[in-house]
């Protein structure tokens, strides 16, 4: 298979410096926080591409700078070729924005309340010009709803259906690309299951290639073909989805699994996870997980550890083997 998007060194700081005149009173500098730093990976045509980490660790962003929502500060992303920050030609990005969607976290906050499900699914052919007669209903009918759906309101349906007419929207412009940014997260369980069961059939079905934000291991394991994990913006650690849960290389990745919920492993002892992931304004010198690893020597403090590959597995830890 060919690559489909290439993420090369990407990084994205925001400025999060309090108002100009707090500054000159309280005589503060401005501050910045790394959301992303120096990530590369590819993703493959018609493959699932997961990011696992904690809350902050940048995965939102980006998927957010995939879809060109925010741009990056330094780095590039090129899907099929084309770097939608840098490309000149309007009609080539044209071309590349309506081959990707993305699917958000919070299925309600998404949708316009004041619009029927007709047009919210028809928006995004409707701008470029595109015919949208019955596609609402054809969409609705292929997410599992009915076609009689199409005239009400967004606050007429459950989380899960909600969900599925997000699926909707984002396939009405027959996209190549989805990035899905915890489209579970707000669910139950069992409407878990239906949504991700959907998305592995349109993916069969449609040849769809997935950007996979998650904090959830069970349904990565359950979606991704590769995964690649996370901490304070930095990828720390990439593999095939089998080898990474039969044999993960960087203690983080070890520290998620371990804290992660087992079926198999009732009453358990299991050592809580040390610290707390620090500040993204003043992240730590040298390799940004040091603080909490229990494998930690005095290079780690030091000195940032490059990502390099080990077999199948690229890993960013001094002691990875």
């Amino acid at each position: 298979m060919s690559t489909l998007i290439s993420v090369r060194n990407l990084t994205r700081v925001f400025d999060v410096s309090r108002p100009w005149l707090n500054r000159v009173i309280e005589r503060l500098p401005k501050a910045y926080l790394t959301a992303v730093s120096d990530v590369s990976f590819d993703i493959e045509e018609k493959s699932v591409y997961a990011l696992v980490g904690e809350s902050g660790s940048g995965k939102s962003t980006i998927g957010k700078i995939v879809v060109g929502l925010v741009p990056p500060s330094e780095g590039s992303v090129e899907i099929d070729g084309v770097d939608l920050s840098r490309e000149t030609d309007a009609a080539k990005v044209d071309r590349i924005r309506s081959d990707v969607q993305m699917i958000f976290q919070d299925p309600f906050a998404s949708l316009n309340p004041r619009w029927r499900v007709r047009d919210i699914i028809a928006e995004p052919v409707k701008s470029r010009g595109g015919d949208t007669a019955g596609l609402a209903e054809r969409l609705l009918e292929q997410v599992g709803l009915s076609a009689a759906d199409a005239g009400k309101f967004p606050h007429e349906f459950s989380g899960g259906q909600r969900q599925r007419i997000c699926i909707a929207r984002a396939l009405a412009s027959n996209p190549k690309v989805i990035v899905c940014d915890e489209p579970t997260s707000a669910l139950d369980v069992s409407v878990q299951a239906q949504v991700l069961n959907l998305m592995s059939d349109l993916r069969e079905e449609l040849g769809l290639t997935y950007l996979f934000i998650s904090h959830d291991l069970t349904v990565v394991q359950h979606m991704a073909d590769v995964i690649g994990v996370l901490y304070l913006g930095r990828l720390v650690e990439e593999a095939p989805r089998d080898l990474l849960f039969a044999a993960p290389k960087h203690p983080y990745t070890r520290m998620l699994f371990d804290a992660a919920p087992r079926m198999d492993a009732f009453g358990r002892e299991v050592e809580p996870p040390k610290g707390e992931i620090p500040d993204a304004i003043n992240p730590p010198s040298g390799c940004a997980f040091h603080p909490r690893c229990p494998l930690a020597v005095e290079r780690c403090s030091r000195e940032r550890p490059e990502i390099r590959r080990i077999g199948e597995t690229r890993v960013a830890c001094h002691l990875a083997e």
